[in-house]
């Protein structure tokens, strides 16, 4: 998995998401923009990816598009309406572009025997998605998970942060997990 950090500047919502999804089929990736302030942690990101991937792998995928499938897992619901929150938007955007390989002979790790080939698909189609996007390093807070707009997102209250010796990265991971429980 790759992620590649910076700003959109989105003119036409439906043409940056198609450009997205040419990258994806040009270089066999799942290629899947998120608001920055909606992703809590890499570890967020990595956990949506496996527990789709799996999803996937076991026939239990909630959207046909590999894609949607993370950025549902992602928001840990069901509801793709509701998961579209944590997409970008027109306008200019912190955003995560997250870019991964889905083959079958691919562990949860990303580790195949044919490493080299994903590793190479992943970091062409990243080094593609950073034409389209201002590469940056996000700050953390405001512009990369604000803790805020986190917690009303996923409904982490404050007596939940003060009953759990766990991070607000941690709950997060939690709702993601969750979504694959219930079932």
């Amino acid at each position: 998995m790759r992620l590649v950090e910076g700003y959109a500047d989105v003119e036409d919502l439906d043409a940056f998401l198609e450009s997205l999804t040419a990258i994806g089929e040009e270089h066999g990736c799942v290629v899947q923009a998120f608001d920055a302030r909606y992703v809590a942690s890499r570890g967020h990101l990595d956990h949506a990816l496996r527990t789709a991937r799996r999803a996937i792998d076991r026939g239990e995928a909630i959207a046909r598009d590999p894609a949607v499938e993370v950025l549902c897992y992602a928001a840990g619901t069901r509801q793709i309406e509701v998961a579209l929150k944590l997409g970008v938007a027109e306008g200019r955007t912190p955003v995560v572009v997250l870019v991964a390989r889905l083959d079958d002979d691919i562990d949860a790790d990303g580790v195949s025997g044919s490493e080299g080939d994903v590793r190479a698909a992943e970091t062409a189609a990243a080094d593609a998605v950073r034409d389209l996007i201002e590469p940056a390093d996000l700050k953390r807070g405001a512009e990369l998970g604000d803790p805020e707009r986190l917690r009303s997102f996923f409904g982490i209250d404050e007596a939940e942060l003060a009953a759990s010796d766990a991070d607000l990265a941690t709950l997060v991971r939690e709702r993601v997990a969750l979504l694959a429980v219930e079932r």
